[in-house]
């Protein structure tokens, strides 16, 4: 066998294994290629300090976090040839793992630190680094008890559409031969496509076909609208989620957008006055206005349910990684497991935990708080960390999306609901809770980034271990960039609105402007909805007893329904592939799954690429989207449809791909 061939997935690699199956690795544990080294753990921290800083100015500008692991996944296989000794399979995915860390610390800090300018607590950047860090690391440290239930025990059952993007183009780039050309082919149609549609006027991004007189009057007479992001990357995400998941992703944005919004339209329309927490009455609400400010929280405390749930499905694994540690304490035996199974000592794991915990009761302690708002804010960091992070390691695992915003705007909730009742308020009172949610969004942030490099590992045959040093690596120099950065920009900016007699630029922070104005609203003991947090959790415990994934069906009702509506086609198109596929039988049959999951993997890895370039170009100073524009482009009618063509085009291009007859299939079938 050559060393190409051996370096392709084994067919379980996607499939649930049978009682007794085992699955093994593209490198299997008893072989030790070069993994942890100078070249991986250099090039991961170089990446992740330059994908950093340009995600962090970015977001704050646009609200748009550049995607860092795929890009990275896609440059640590160009280096791999620059070298005389090729860089191994390991490395690159150390590579990936390290510099992956940015996009996900940058993302917990530009959703809250950003807050404590606009609020105008000028926090020092020690403390920003050290609010970042200690969620980072808090993120790995309780994600690690975790990994083998959702690694390992759940192999097959999730299909984490972003480490399988990863995995295919780290493996095929690996390969060579047809499959990658596939992959780069699928990569660069995706990547101009997504970029020209997501960056210019070329046509319209979002289809909602409001241009009918039809669908114009479901809108004004029932708000019921239904909304299509016509781009690559959600048609790939979609087809690795499959069509069981993405159906119920589908379902609960159903639910939230063409079943909740026309009902509360239809209840409160003919009130004359807002009903808390909205500002202004419904009749003079939009669909979207009605989303935002009730259904949005009816998601939210349905995914806060999910989450609870998950975390007791998953306790059985955990108790049995603390029973591990615990006999090796008691007893001093050496508990060996083999290479692609071992993780960081759970010993070490505990330690950590609590020099952790110490750490940000000492950084709490100078906010000149009481004894038990000190010791209540430090419960709350360690318990909404722990706890978020089976939400947020789930959610990446299903859907490839992590609800941040929802999980932060509900720490702050709580935060503030929690602490007001032990007399913290006003300045010191929203620090205390911007600092917790900090470490909380960055928690829950890192923790579903590392799951998807675990699980990227677990496939290729890494050393968890290995992953689990090098993230904590990775975390420390992302923080400490973005901590650093967000300071310099604050010299040079205004964060959120113009401020009369500040004569400095803004950036907008849409983000950080939510949670600044959530935080004052609740530190002026504004009163809480509990009962639309209450609906969500009803909702999922209506699922749990269905037998249903709550989860993925909450994350659909949280996220905007236009997201959940292409992952439906992708989920399709992977289900008549898959049949298409099963019927043809043999090597002709294995190559159009296999060719399929390239080309959705393409379109994810492309769409990642048009999304950072997209938002680097907007960092240039005068840019327009008019830079590239057609004359339609302003026509409604005909520029959207166009877009739903294009769309359709995506589609036939992943069809024809996947079934097209390559050489190695044909061979076989002639022999």
């Amino acid at each position: 066998m050559s060393e190409n061939e051996s370096k392709s997935l084994p067919e379980n690699a996607y499939q649930t294994l049978a009682p007794g199956e085992s699955y093994t690795p593209v490198v299997p544990a008893e072989q030790t290629p070069p993994e942890l080294t100078w070249r991986s753990v250099g090039w991961g921290v170089f990446f992740c300090v330059v994908f950093t800083v340009a995600s962090a100015y970015s977001g704050l500008k646009v609200g748009q976090v550049m995607e860092a692991a795929i890009p990275i996944s896609i440059l640590a296989i160009g280096l791999a040839r620059v070298y005389k000794r090729r860089s191994s399979l390991l490395e690159n995915v150390i590579i990936t793992g390290i510099g992956g860390a940015s996009g996900a610390v940058v993302a917990g800090a530009i959703f809250t630190l950003p807050a404590l300018y606009i609020l105008n607590l000028d926090p020092h950047p020690v403390q920003t680094i050290f609010i970042c860090l200690a969620g980072g690391v808090l993120g790995v440290l309780f994600l690690i008890p975790l990994r083998r239930y959702f690694v390992r025990e759940m192999h097959g059952l999730l299909p984490y559409p972003e480490a399988t993007a990863i995995t295919e183009v780290l493996v095929t780039g690996e390969k060579g031969g047809s499959q990658a050309k596939l992959l780069l082919q699928a990569t660069l149609i995706s990547g101009i496509y997504d970029l020209f549609v997501t960056t210019f006027q070329v046509w319209k991004e979002y289809v909602d076909f409001r241009f009918l007189p039809v669908v114009q009057g479901l809108a004004d007479r029932a708000r019921m609208v239904l909304r299509f992001d016509a781009i690559g990357f959600i048609l790939g995400l979609g087809y690795v989620m499959g069509l069981r998941s993405s159906l119920i992703l589908c379902a609960g944005g159903v639910l939230s957008n063409l079943v909740l919004v026309p009902l509360i339209w239809f209840v409160g329309k003919h009130l004359g006055t807002a009903v808390y927490p909205a500002t202004i009455p419904i009749d003079h609400m939009t669909a979207t206005d009605i989303y935002r400010s009730y259904v949005r929280f009816v998601g939210v405390g349905a995914i806060a349910t999910a989450g609870i749930v998950g975390i007791i499905k998953s306790l059985r694994v955990v108790a049995g990684s603390f029973g591990i540690a615990l006999k090796t304490f008691r007893h001093g035996e050496v508990v060996t497991t083999e290479r692609t199974d071992r993780d960081i000592p759970m010993i070490t794991i505990l330690l950590g935990v609590v020099i952790g915990a110490l750490a940000v009761g000492i950084f709490l302690g100078t906010r000149q708080a009481s004894w038990g708002a000190l010791l209540v804010g430090l419960g709350l960091v360690l318990l909404f960390s722990f706890f978020f992070t089976s939400v947020a390691a789930n959610a990446v695992a299903t859907t490839a999306r992590n609800p941040v915003s929802g999980m932060t705007m509900l720490t702050i909730i709580l935060s503030s609901t929690v602490l007001l009742r032990f007399g913290l308020s006003g300045t010191t009172g929203m620090f205390f809770v911007m600092a917790i949610a900090g470490m909380v969004c960055t928690a829950l942030s890192v923790s579903g980034q590392a799951i998807t490099d675990l699980k990227v590992g677990y496939w290729l045959g890494s050393t968890p271990a290995a992953q689990e040093k090098v993230k904590f690596l990775g975390v420390t120099a992302s923080a400490i960039a973005v901590g650093l950065t967000i300071g310099m920009l604050a010299h040079t900016f205004q964060f959120g609105e113009a401020v009369a007699g500040d004569v400095r630029p803004v950036l907008a922070s849409p983000q950080a402007s939510i949670m600044k104005a959530l935080v004052e609203g609740f530190m002026s003991h504004q009163p809480i909805a509990y009962l639309l947090f209450a609906a969500g959790a009803m909702v999922t415990l209506v699922l749990e007893m269905l037998g249903q994934p709550s989860l993925v069906f909450a994350l659909g009702m949280y996220l905007p329904l236009e997201l959940n509506a292409p992952a439906l086609v992708g989920g399709f198109l992977s289900h008549f592939l898959d049949r298409k596929a099963e019927k043809t039988g043999g090597a002709e049959g294995r190559g159009i799954r296999e060719r399929g999951v390239v080309v959705a993997s393409g379109l994810m890895a492309g769409g990642a690429l048009g999304g950072v370039l997209g938002a680097a170009m907007r960092l240039i100073p005068g840019f327009s989207e008019g830079w590239v524009t057609t004359p339609f482009y302003g026509n409604e009618p005909v520029s959207q449809t166009v877009s739903a063509v294009m769309f359709a085009g995506l589609c036939g291009y992943v069809w024809w791909s996947a079934t097209r007859k390559d050489g190695a299939a044909q061979k076989e079938k002639e022999l």
